[in-house]
């Protein structure tokens, strides 16, 4: 089965992505047919720093191969090398209709928090639905958060395929509900657009400073601590086996323990899991032409099944050359 994901560029990789994201990709990549891609058109709707777009999207290369993106077992490429996505865009706007696009949470949300919209934002779910139906995807997996936007492209399709001709695939979503939501240093969502991740990536230093400054009540060292509510533990409960989770819940409950020494355990658990993973994105940082040809061969890749699924749909359309 063909199942397609793709990650935006808009910020360093943090827990949030790896623990509802990219563990879900590495597994994906041992079972189906994967196509991922770095998602950095769609990055163009939250900043428009040039040196943070290039930086972002090549250290976001560097982190997957490093966390063990195999491009032999995996067509891994960069969305704006493949522009056929964009025309596909253009193509797929004239099936979803704009007061469809005015009920898109997403985009509520953020102008509800004040973000001042541009036109791609309120476009997001067309571009969103051309990378998903270029490449005939089967399956998506989606958080909850992003289940609207597959419905929607799925909807597209559906209208697509009536009005032109039976040539879009009909996606499903993957949307496991055990699937944690992983709480950010203030215990919102995590978000690069919330700035309370942890980057497991950043130096030492910059863990331990995003570590220690997780929120947590007023509670003394002697007293018992709920871990249920407890950041610091949701977050650390997400590296620990059953056994695991159960000794440091009796840190919690017991007492005796501040928060600073629960957060010293976290720290621990994040630097120990990610050493090695650490040392690999070292060993690619030295070695750029490799992650450059690795990009580049997911490009060629890639653009063999975009251009015959776009010929087809041109060929349906209408659209020049027959």
């Amino acid at each position: 089965m063909r199942v397609l994901t793709g990650l935006q560029p808009s910020g360093k990789l943090h827990l949030g992505n790896y623990f509802s994201a990219i563990k879900k990709i590495l597994d994906y990549q041992s079972k189906e047919e994967l196509f991922l891609f770095i998602a950095n058109l769609h990055a163009l709707t939250t900043f428009r720093s040039k040196e943070e777009l290039k930086e972002y999207t090549m250290g976001c290369a560097i982190d997957l191969l490093a966390l063990g993106v195999d491009p032999n077992k995996t067509v891994f490429w960069v969305q704006s090398d493949v522009p056929e996505v964009t025309e596909l865009t253009w193509y797929l706007s004239q099936s979803i209709t704009v007061s469809q696009l005015q009920l898109a949470h997403s985009f509520k949300d953020k102008v509800a928090k004040g973000f001042v919209p541009g036109a791609g934002l309120f476009t997001y779910p067309i571009l969103m639905a051309s990378d998903i139906l270029l490449f005939s995807a089967e399956k998506v997996p989606v958080g909850k958060d992003q289940k609207q936007h597959l419905e929607f492209a799925r909807d597209i399709a559906e209208r697509f395929n009536t009005q032109f001709g039976s040539v879009l695939t009909i996606p499903e979503p993957d949307i496991d509900e055990n699937t944690a939501t992983v709480p950010g240093v203030d215990g919102a969502k995590m978000s690069k657009s919330y700035q309370n991740t942890i980057d497991f990536f950043g130096t030492e230093k910059e863990i331990k400073k995003k570590v220690m400054s997780i929120v947590s009540d007023s509670k003394a060292i002697e007293e018992p601590k709920n871990p249920e509510e407890s950041v610091i533990f949701q977050i650390h409960s997400l590296f620990l086996f059953d056994t695991e989770k159960e000794s440091q819940k009796q840190k919690y409950t017991n007492g005796g323990f501040g928060y600073g020494d629960l957060k010293k355990d976290l720290l621990e658990s994040i630097l120990s899991h990610f050493a090695p993973f650490r040392s690999k994105r070292e060993e690619l940082s030295q070695n750029l032409d490799y992650v450059h040809s690795v990009l580049k061969s997911g490009k060629e890749k890639a653009k063999e099944v975009a251009e015959k699924k776009l010929d087809a749909i041109r060929n349906t359309l209408g659209i020049y050359p027959f």
